[in-house]
Order: structure tokens, then C-alpha cells, then sequence
């Protein structure tokens, strides 16, 4: 199988698909991008994918794949055995899509629009008030699935995709000391997450550990 090829940012949500490749014991090769710098840094993965983002993944095919969920539930089919995903109809399925969506949908947009508030509207004020008001809304998002979850110790009993989600996104704003202090089920699912052997080199390469 010819290898599959990954844009990505140490640290960013390209972590997430790197994660899952790497369990999946897929052959995939990364393409760095400086997410910070502008279109010229950017050039080789805009001309693939227009909106500039990661993970964008290119197939061993050529097809291009973005969006992560996409992406994680296209590599479950792939190789079911890795875990990823609850395959056959369950209550555990059904939680595990309604979190997936609830992450990428409401979680996940919240970085979109508050890492870069200028990109969306020109006033200051109104720059401030917007990374505030996403800032917040994370933070409540991030309470909700605390109060929901029975983690044992994964988010839903067993290991699936949603632990490497947290996982990568605890290192995100507000950071771990928040996780610690305020949801410490959530905390203990990204501890658990960033012990797992399989995933040792994944964590290094994205300057997760020791964090």
C-alpha cells in the first residue's frame, strides 16, 4: 500500500488524525506546514486544500480528505479493528456520535473564530468580546460533557477516537491546569490518553509531553 500523506502542525488538530493513523498501522508520511506563517508557507497545502486547514489527508489514491471527523470515521471502516469508532448498533455507538459531532461542531468552531478574532470582524472591541465569548462557551462546553461522562476510564468505558480528541485538545485553551481544576474526569481520560505506548512518538513529535 503506497503511503497516505498528512499536512501537519506539531501541536495543532493534524495530532488527531496522526493519532488515529499511527493505531490504525497505516504507512503515512507528513507534510509540515508553518500554520503561522502566510499564504507563501501555506502554498503547497492551499493549492490541495483552498480553506488552508489541517488535517487535510491525502489518500494513497490521490483523493483528498479534510474535516477530521470525516476522516476518522472513513480509517474506521478501514481498519475496524483498530477501535476507533463502536461499529455495530449500540448505545455506545449512538453516544459516540452524538460527542463526535459535539466536538467538531461545537467545540472545535470555537478555536475557529476565537484564535484569530481579526479575521472576522476589524473593530478591537469587538475582537475582544469575541475570543471572551468563544473562550466561554468552551469552557461551558467542556463542563457539559464532564457533568455527562462515567469515564472508565475512557469516555465511553472503552477506548475509541474521542479520547484522542480530548487528548490533543486539552493541551488547547484553557489548558490543562483548567482540565485539573475544573473537569477532572476529562483530565484523567487525556492522562490516560498521553500514556498509551502506541501513541508515545505521536505525543513527542506534537510537544505534548511533560505538559
Amino acid at each position: 500500500m503506497s503511503d497516505y500523506k498528512l499536512f501537519a502542525c506539531a501541536g495543532w488538530g493534524s495530532a488527531i488524525v496522526e493519532a488515529a493513523l499511527t493505531l490504525c498501522e497505516l504507512p503515512f508520511a507528513i507534510e509540515t506546514v508553518d500554520m503561522k506563517g502566510g499564504p507563501a508557507a501555506r502554498r503547497q497545502l492551499l493549492s490541495v486544500n483552498p480553506l488552508g486547514e489541517i488535517p487535510t489527508l491525502i489518500l494513497p489514491d490521490g483523493t483528498i480528505m479534510t474535516e477530521s471527523a470525516a476522516i476518522i470515521l472513513y480509517l474506521a471502516d478501514l481498519v475496524p479493528n483498530a477501535g476507533l469508532v463502536p461499529l455495530e448498533p449500540s448505545a455506545r455507538r449512538t453516544d459516540f456520535l452524538r460527542w463526535l459531532i459535539f466536538i467538531v461542531a461545537a467545540i472545535y468552531p470555537t478555536f475557529t473564530y476565537g484564535d484569530d478574532p481579526s479575521r472576522w470582524v476589524k473593530d478591537k472591541t469587538a475582537q475582544g468580546e469575541l475570543k471572551a465569548s468563544t473562550d466561554a462557551a468552551r469552557e461551558r462546553h467542556w463542563l457539559q460533557l464532564e457533568g455527562t461522562i462515567r469515564p472508565d476510564p475512557w469516555i465511553l468505558g472503552g477506548f475509541s477516537a474521542l479520547d484522542i480528541y480530548l487528548t490533543v485538545m486539552a493541551h488547547w485553551r484553557p489548558r490543562r491546569q483548567w482540565f485539573k481544576a475544573y473537569t477532572p474526569k476529562l483530565d484523567a481520560i487525556a492522562r490516560a490518553g498521553l500514556a498509551l505506548p502506541e501513541l508515545k512518538n505521536v505525543w513527542e513529535r506534537n510537544e505534548f509531553v511533560g505538559k
